[in-house]
């Protein structure tokens, strides 16, 4: 029933042995797996703006300096992952590196951090593309929450195609964006060149300090900017999470694009920052605190203003907000190309559901894909599609995952060195070993900035949520491990049944009905009986009358219900026969109707899946489901039928 609109949006299947086909070049790679640091640029440095207006117009002339920390720290960080790239050519995510190095529990917050960031870019990146949308549109911004639900939806289709099919979607935006931005820095070049001026139409607002500077306070809102801004560095670590995905030669095709990369979103945050600068964006995170802002007007991105004072309002600006939007939205793929991972390695190793380490139709983790769409969507309508509140429940677990992978990367580099004698190598290793030790550091003293700066905002919602995922997955890998050693073959094999007693329930006669009684008499069980319950005395009585007619040879036990309830009746019965003999098994034969439309299971089958629910809980009871297809069912039989001949 749902192939056909499943293989309309998702596409054919795909064979195993084609999994080589989907691997990437370098300029597909760069938009599937770099687009969420690229796109962060659109609005890093508003969030610098944002926070340091708290402070009052006199603050924003820290500006320029918090951004060369910025760019300080992802040069760092870029460095660092280029080691982990070449150190673990077959995927060297947080995860796999801090397990790897560090131990499974260390392994294990990795991954929670890793989860719970790749949700919030999703979430932050739809929402803050729309929020680009809206800027160039005022007239949809009352509609954000379903644009941006749209917006998942979509994505979650093209990711469900395939990796290299979402590729090519994505190459034409990424570099699109890319192209205009490096434009928007060039045009501005020459406009300030040749002594023209450049204003943003915020430059003439006022703004109301919200908070008390100077001393600590004034140090204490830096940090807190400081944080904001380092959501530029968000996604880095996707490029070395997905290595194996790149063609031969995998690690340095990754170590390239990660680099392309890095100096593509230096150059434009570098130059964006120094354009809000120049043109004067003054921000707030409430509006209100805006002074000589029009009536009705709503408050652009920083991005925005910027296009508009170096294009006008002409069509190259709605080209910069178009392709804005466009890359805004398509940063969460980088995480519908790493949530899937992670969460197929973690199942692997049995943290988590194990469903969630299978590819599906298009060689894609399906469930992956969709688990992580549902999530955001709740985020999105939780926070109401605000990018501000969800910004700052962002880059806590970026990073977390950036300190222990880092950290991973030096006790990796300490255990290769005591393997190799020779000078080249060990003085090479002891490099990268630096740099990830650097990185390390770095990460770690941002971390603590972080968690400092941006708790009270929202923060200790990522606080709380990930060390009850880490609970989670530990307790879901202790299930399983209990399951394993209860489900352990025993000495001596498994006890044959000393004999099968087989029920057939019965309501009326009809083809289905004997169907069942014909196939429970063909596996020739000890003894086979029929029972129906007594709820309406006048259909029973017709019953046993037309059972009697047809000769059927088959004993009818018939079961009182002063209840009226048919369930207990059989299940009190199948009870009373198991207990006759530990050692006996009773097989029940429970007839049920194919549907081919929807709304025909709400109209058969319920008591059948009610009765069958409560038998799964009883020991040494085995339930067998005869199917009888109705006519409706056959379209569905059909294209079940020319799916597997397709997948042939």
């Amino acid at each position: 029933m749902l192939q056909t609109p499943k293989r309309l949006f998702v596409g054919r299947p795909l064979r195993s042995d084609r999994l080589g086909e989907t691997l990437l070049p370098k300029r597909l790679a760069l938009p599937v797996f770099c687009s969420d640091p690229l796109s962060s640029v659109a609005y890093a440095t508003e969030q610098i703006i944002l926070v340091l207006g708290l402070g009052g117009l006199g603050m924003l002339y820290l500006t320029p300096w918090l951004a060369v920390g910025v760019v300080a720290l992802l040069v760092i960080v870029v460095a660092s992952y280029r080691q982990t790239c070449h150190a673990y050519p077959n995927g060297g995510g947080a995860y796999a590196v801090s397990r790897r190095n560090l131990g499974a529990r260390a392994g294990l917050v990795a991954a929670s951090a890793l989860l719970v960031d790749y949700v919030l870019t999703v979430a932050v990146s739809v929402v803050a593309g729309v929020a680009a949308i809206t800027s160039a549109v005022p007239v949809l911004v009352p509609h954000a929450v379903a644009l941006s639900l749209g917006l998942v939806v979509l994505l979650t289709v093209v990711n469900l195609r395939g990796v290299k099919e979402s590729g090519r979607v994505f190459a034409v935006p990424t570099y699109g964006f890319v192209a205009i931005v490096l434009v928007l820095l060039a045009v501005a070049g020459v406009r300030l060149s040749l002594g023209q001026t450049l204003t943003a139409e915020s430059a003439g607002y006022g703004l109301v300090p919200d908070h008390r500077t100077g001393g600590l306070f004034t140090v204490f809102l830096a940090l807190r900017a400081f944080a904001s801004g380092c959501t530029a560095l968000t996604g880095v670590e996707a490029v070395s999470n997905g290595v194996p995905s790149f063609r031969p030669p995998r690690a340095r095709n990754a170590a390239t694009t990660l680099t392309i990369m890095g100096g593509l979103a230096i150059v434009m945050f570098a130059g964006i920052t120094a354009l809000a600068v120049v043109t004067h964006v003054h921000m707030a995170e409430d509006p209100s605190l805006l002074i000589g802002v029009p009536a009705g007007q709503a408050q652009k991105t920083a991005l925005s203003q910027i296009g508009l004072a170096v294009f006008g309002s002409g069509p190259v600006f709605y080209s910069l907000q178009a392709f804005t939007a466009a890359i805004l939205v398509l940063a969460a793929n980088t995480a519908y190309n790493g949530f899937p991972v992670l969460a197929s390695l973690l199942a692997r190793d049995g943290h988590l559901p194990r469903q969630l380490g299978r590819r599906g139709d298009r060689l894609v983790f399906s469930n992956g894909v969709l688990l992580l769409a549902l999530v955001a969507c709740l985020l999105i309508v939780v926070f109401d599609a605000d990018v501000t509140k969800l910004i700052q429940l962002y880059i806590i677990g970026v990073f977390v995952s950036f300190t222990l992978s880092q950290a991973g990367m030096v006790r990796h580099w300490s255990r290769e060195l005591r393997a190799v004698r020779e000078p080249a190598s060990r003085r090479a290793m002891r490099r990268s070993q630096g740099i990830n030790l650097l990185g390390a550091a770095a990460t770690s003293v941002v971390l603590v900035l972080v968690l400092v700066t941006k708790f009270v905002h929202g923060a200790y919602i990522v606080v709380i949520a990930m060390p009850v995922l880490y609970l989670l997955m530990v307790r879901i890998q202790r299930h399983y491990a209990d399951v394993d050693v209860e489900a352990a073959p025993r000495p001596g094999g498994v006890v044959l049944p000393s004999r099968i007693h087989a029920v057939v329930p019965v309501v009326r006669v009809n083809e289905p009905t004997l169907r069942t009684l014909a196939f429970a008499r063909a596996i020739h069980p000890d003894d086979l009986t029929a029972v129906t319950v007594r709820v309406d005395p006048q259909e029973t009585d017709q019953l046993m009358t037309e059972w009697a007619r047809r000769d059927i040879p088959v004993t009818l036990t018939v079961l009182e219900s002063p209840y009226r309830d048919v369930t207990q009746p059989l299940l009190d019965h199948v009870r009373a026969v198991r207990r006759q003999s530990p050692r006996d098994v009773v097989s029940v034969f429970v007839p049920e109707y194919v549907v081919g439309h929807w709304w025909e299971a709400l109209l058969h089958n319920q008591s059948a899946l009610r009765l069958k629910a409560r038998l799964l809980f009883q020991p040494g009871v085995m339930v067998t489901s005869v199917p009888w297809q109705l006519r409706s069912s056959q379209p569905a039989v059909d294209a079940e039928e020319n799916a597997a001949a397709d997948a042939r």
